[in-house]
């Protein structure tokens, strides 16, 4: 499905654990980008936006806009830990073997420059720092497009294997 433009129509959704368990964290994190699985209900919350993954690094595109605005009167700083957190999330997953997940311990953002919905597309990356068999580390960064630092954050996971038999989303 795709609207006039030939964009693919995004489907929110959870996927269930044993199907990410099956997979590499780096195809899991791909099908997902490709649109083969459902995105992240959350990203609802900061559409539009667009993503790519290589091993251990994250990288979204995305617009702020009225909707993300605070009461008073500028982006949100939960629409920028949403990125963050997300970009270095899924760049730690992307490391991960087959059964393996991962959940946020920690993290810390900064903000640097306020966001309005006249910054126009924003760049949110993130990458891995180390990614051992039970603790992962990773950064983010987002910046506008003139390249100036808007916020950053570090982030703590927890590494774990997936029980087997998972079914639950």
């Amino acid at each position: 499905m795709g609207d006039k433009s030939g964009k693919q129509d995004v489907e929110y959704g959870i996927v269930p654990i044993n199907v990410m368990a099956s997979m590499s964290g780096l195809d899991f994190v791909r099908a997902i980008f490709a649109r083969r699985l459902p995105e992240p209900p959350i990203m609802q919350t900061v559409e539009p936006f667009d993503c790519t993954v290589e091993p251990g690094a994250v990288l979204i595109h995305s617009v702020p806009g009225l909707r993300h605005y605070n009461p008073i009167g500028s982006v949100h700083g939960g629409y920028a830990a949403i990125l963050l957190d997300s970009a270095m999330g899924l760049a730690v997953q992307s490391t991960l073997p087959a059964g393996t997940g991962y959940t946020t311990l920690e993290f810390k953002i900064s903000f640097v420059r306020g966001m309005s919905e006249t910054s126009g597309v924003i760049r949110t990356e993130g990458r891995v720092l180390n990614a051992g068999r039970r603790v992962a580390t990773a950064e983010a960064r987002i910046t506008d497009a003139k390249d100036r630092l808007l916020a950053h954050a570090t982030t703590t996971c927890l590494v774990f294997e997936v029980p087997k038999g998972s079914a639950k989303g």
